[in-house]
C-alpha cells in the first residue's frame, strides 16, 4: 500500500458514529469513546486494509472481477470513477434485489437492455413511433438500475461495499452464495457480516475517497498480474499465404500441358435426290 496510518488520520477515517448509534459488535475496532463519539483504532484499520488489498489483488489476478457497491450519495461518484478506470462492474444508483441470488433472470434483463441500446445507436431505424416511445420509457428505468452492469455476465469473485449497513441486501445475497465481501465498516455496523471488514468512517468524503483509491490500486495491481493482460495480442485478420516455389510449379505445369482441342461436330450436307426423267 502507498499510504500510512497518518494518511488515515488526515482523512478522518478514525471518526466513528455517535454512541447512541454504536453497534457493540464493533467493540474490537474502537479505540475509545470521546465526546459522545466512537474513535476507531487506526492501527487495526491499517492492518485490516492491508489484508483486504492483498485479497482483492489475488482475486483479480486469478481472473475474477470485483463488484463495487455504493449507493449512498457521498460515495457514488468515487466508486463509479474507480470502477470505470479498472473495468469492473459496479452498482451506485440502487441495488437490484436478486442481482446475485437471481442472476439468470438478471442476465435475461441485461440482454434485453443491451438490445435496446443497440437499437438506440441505430436511431430506431424503421420502427413505429409508438414502439419507440415504449422502449424509451423502459430504457429510462433500465439506465438507472443497470448502469455499471452491462458487462456483468458472470458472478463476481468478491464484492467491495461502502457502508455495509446501507447495503444490507447486497451483503446478505453475497453471504448466501458464499461470495467473499470486503466492506468499509463504521461503528454502527456489524463487522462479522463481511469477510474482510475495514473499520473506518463511511460518511466523510475524504475517508471514502482514500479507502476507495487503495482498493482501486489493488485491483489495478491484480489486473497487471493477469496472464492475459501480459500476453494479449490483438487478433489479426488471417491472410492466405502462397509458397512461391509451389506457385512456379503450377505455372510451369500449366504452360507445358498440351492444348486441348475442341472437336466440333462436322455437319454433312444432305444430297438432294436427282429429278426423275419423265
Amino acid at each position: 500500500m502507498n499510504i500510512t496510518p497518518k494518511d488515515l488520520l488526515d482523512a478522518g477515517v478514525h471518526i466513528g458514529h455517535q454512541l447512541r448509534r454504536w453497534n457493540p459488535k464493533s467493540r474490537e475496532f474502537v479505540y475509545k469513546h470521546e465526546g459522545n463519539v466512537s474513535i476507531i483504532d487506526l492501527e487495526k484499520t491499517y492492518n485490516a486494509l492491508e489484508a483486504a488489498t492483498k485479497f482483492v489483488e489475488e482475486t483479480v489476478a486469478s481472473g475474477k472481477d470485483i463488484l463495487l457497491v455504493a449507493t449512498k450519495r457521498q460515495a457514488q461518484e468515487l466508486v463509479r470513477d474507480a470502477a470505470t478506470q479498472t473495468g469492473m462492474p459496479y452498482a451506485v444508483n440502487r441495488w437490484l434485489g436478486g442481482c446475485l441470488t437471481n442472476f439468470e433472470t438478471l442476465k435475461t434483463s441485461l440482454e434485453k437492455y443491451n438490445k435496446y441500446l443497440k437499437l438506440e445507436a441505430e436511431e430506431f431505424r424503421g420502427m413505429p413511433k409508438k414502439e419507440v416511445a415504449v422502449i424509451k420509457r423502459q430504457m429510462k428505468r433500465m439506465n438507472r438500475g443497470f448502469e455499471g452492469l452491462r458487462t456483468f455476465n458472470k458472478l463476481p469473485g468478491a464484492l467491495f461495499i461502502v457502508d455495509i449497513k446501507n447495503e444490507e441486501i447486497a451483503v446478505n445475497e453475497a453471504n448466501r452464495l458464499h461470495i467473499p465481501t470486503v466492506g468499509l465498516v463504521d461503528t454502527n455496523s456489524d463487522p462479522t457480516k463481511v469477510t474482510y471488514a475495514i473499520p473506518g468512517n463511511d460518511d466523510a468524503v475524504k475517508s471514502v475517497r482514500l479507502i476507495v483509491s487503495v482498493i482501486k490500486d489493488a485491483i489495478e495491481a491484480g489486473i497487471a498480474r493477469r496472464p492475459a493482460a501480459k500476453q494479449f495480442v490483438a487478433p489479426k485478420k488471417e491472410v492466405a499465404t502462397v509458397d512461391p516455389a509451389e506457385a512456379v510449379k503450377e505455372l510451369n505445369a500449366t504452360e507445358d500441358a498440351p492444348a486441348k482441342t475442341i472437336n466440333k461436330p462436322v455437319r454433312r450436307r444432305s444430297k438432294k435426290a436427282a429429278p426423275k426423267a419423265e
